[in-house]
């Protein structure tokens, strides 16, 4: 029978050397949408329920879709990013992959969707 201690059972596992960056990341996009959301809501509020032809001259201004833009692509890299974490914390082997794989899939989709519609808005 081998007695090891915590920190012998420990050593070899090592970290996984990204927590931090991935901590950092979060954070980042936290302060980002704490401010772009509230934007958002107000310029997107403001056309809501408006007639095509006044969305797209109000999209085809800069500040709007700039906004919008920025909304898009932060959301989806901090879903992508918590997805992930939450992914390696729950998950096993090749499910693990998959999710991760499927998820970024996901958000860049997304990304590019929104971001494909708002260009094709304003211009």
């Amino acid at each position: 029978m081998r007695y090891l201690t915590d920190r012998k059972r420990a050593d070899g596992l090592g970290s996984a050397k990204s927590g931090t960056e991935h901590h950092w990341h979060m954070q980042v996009s936290a302060v980002g949408l704490a401010i772009l959301v509230p934007l958002f809501i107000f310029t997107f509020g403001c056309i809501l329920g408006a007639p095509y032809a006044e969305v797209v001259a109000y999209y085809g201004r800069p500040f709007p879709a700039i906004v919008a833009g920025l909304t898009i692509i932060v959301a989806m890299m901090h879903f992508k990013n918590g997805a992930q974490i939450m992914i390696e914390d729950y998950a096993d082997g090749l499910a693990r992959k998959a999710l991760i794989i499927g998820t970024t899939c996901l958000s860049y989709a997304t990304m590019a969707t929104g971001v494909y519609a708002l260009i094709r808005l304003a211009l």
